[in-house]
């Protein structure tokens, strides 16, 4: 039980800004750690619809539609800390660069910005608003579904995919992972997180919603391995902030 907590707090650590005891990294703690990953999820979806419903009756959503969008838009990355919203600037980067793999694989560990990933980052928040500005209730609770399960497929990849690199955050996670245990668990919230979305917007919806995350899954692989010759931290990054925002644009029209 102890060991399990400490892979609660790893994860929670690692991938949050909300506050929990500080543990030792140990190989028995990281074990388990990414099982705790998608739980990072469901308190930033029940935190996130508390906090809008609780934003509606200070700021209207038809008197204040951009502030409403704007609040919605920048707690998932003061939640995180914008952890993996620097992954989906790091690989824009090096996408755009339409170099060699090496190359690539370079200009992600390069810590300055380029002119991409500044321009990516603005489309993003832009469309992420803009999508955001149309959530009414039902459709925000649908929304939130969407944190437990892009984790987990993210963790999914992470102990499924082949690696670009045998050091770095994906590879340490994934080397001291128990890789079907995580596997496995991964699986579970993601149909926990289905179930919950069928339940608050229907069955045709809902697949709707599954199919393009699996979709944006499927790309994600296939991408990965080749233009970086397997998954790195910035690519599984990278892969949670564009599934988050097909989701979101699901949820909105849908």
């Amino acid at each position: 039980m102890r060991g399990l907590l400490g892979a609660f707090a790893i994860a929670f650590s690692m991938y949050s800004r909300i506050p929990v005891p500080r543990v030792d990294w140990t190989k028995e703690r990281m074990r388990y750690a990414l099982c705790f990953f998608p739980m990072i999820g469901v308190v930033m979806g029940a935190a996130l619809y508390g906090g809008m419903c609780l934003a509606e009756r200070f700021f209207p959503q038809g008197q204040y539609p951009v502030l409403y969008a704007g609040i919605g838009t920048a707690f998932p990355l003061l939640v995180t800390g914008g952890i993996h919203m620097d992954g989906f600037l790091d690989v824009t980067d090096a996408r755009s660069s339409y170099g060699e793999k090496e190359k690539k694989l370079q200009i992600l560990k390069d810590p300055h910005t380029g002119a991409f990933a500044i321009i990516g980052c603005g489309v993003y928040l832009l469309l992420y608003a803009a999508f955001f500005s149309v959530l009414d209730r039902k459709k925000l609770a649908c929304f939130a579904a969407s944190f437990v399960m892009e984790r987990a497929l993210s963790g999914l990849s992470v102990v499924c995919f082949p690696k670009a690199k045998n050091t770095g955050l994906a590879a340490t996670f994934s080397g001291q992972a128990q890789k079907i245990a995580v596997a496995v668990c991964m699986v579970l919230w993601f149909l926990c997180g289905s179930a919950f979305l069928c339940w608050q917007s229907g069955v045709g919806k809902a697949a709707v919603c599954i199919i393009a995350a699996l979709v944006v899954y499927g790309y994600y692989g296939w991408m990965a391995r080749r233009e970086f010759g397997g998954i790195t931290g910035d690519l599984a990054g990278w892969f949670l902030q564009v599934c988050e925002l097909v989701f979101l644009a699901a949820a909105a029209f849908l």
